[in-house]
């Protein structure tokens, strides 16, 4: 994989974007994860010790940070594993997906600002090769394709 395929953290360019939207309407999140084979851990962090594979680091940072994502209000609304790319690139695998559903964006970003969910992130950053996070609002209108 080469460097400019790796995404973690937004830019600051995104996350302006992300916050000139509405904040007061819900949004979903739709979260697109590959894994490290093995955790990548900062040298001074415990769970560096415990030689975890990225999947096994995900999950411990669904633990820390999933009391917090549910204070806020949030959901998971579907959870997926990739089984084809039918339109796309073959090269872009995604180990599993999910969308998180938030009341509102202000909500998310209580989220991501919470203490101790600043600990808790430092999981998925050793867990995640590379990711996709998407937020999509909602449409009104009749069911179908118009």
């Amino acid at each position: 994989m080469m460097a400019d395929d790796i995404y973690l953290d937004p830019t600051r360019e995104s996350f302006d974007a992300f916050k000139a939207l509405p904040r007061d309407v819900p949004i979903n999140m739709l979260n697109l994860l590959r894994f490290r084979t093995d955790a990548e851990y900062p040298a001074d962090h415990p769970n560096g010790q415990q030689n975890w594979t990225g999947a096994r680091a995900y999950e411990e940072y669904g633990k820390t940070s999933g009391p917090i994502f549910k204070r806020v209000g949030g959901t998971i609304v579907w959870r997926g594993k990739m089984e084809s790319m039918l339109i796309g690139p073959d090269d872009k695998q995604w180990d599993t997906s999910f969308i998180a559903r938030y009341p509102n964006s202000g909500a998310f970003l209580e989220m991501i600002t919470d203490p101790e969910y600043k600990k808790a992130v430092v999981n998925r950053q050793a867990a995640v090769q590379t990711s996709r996070l998407i937020r999509f609002g909602e449409i009104d209108g009749p069911d179908g394709f118009g």
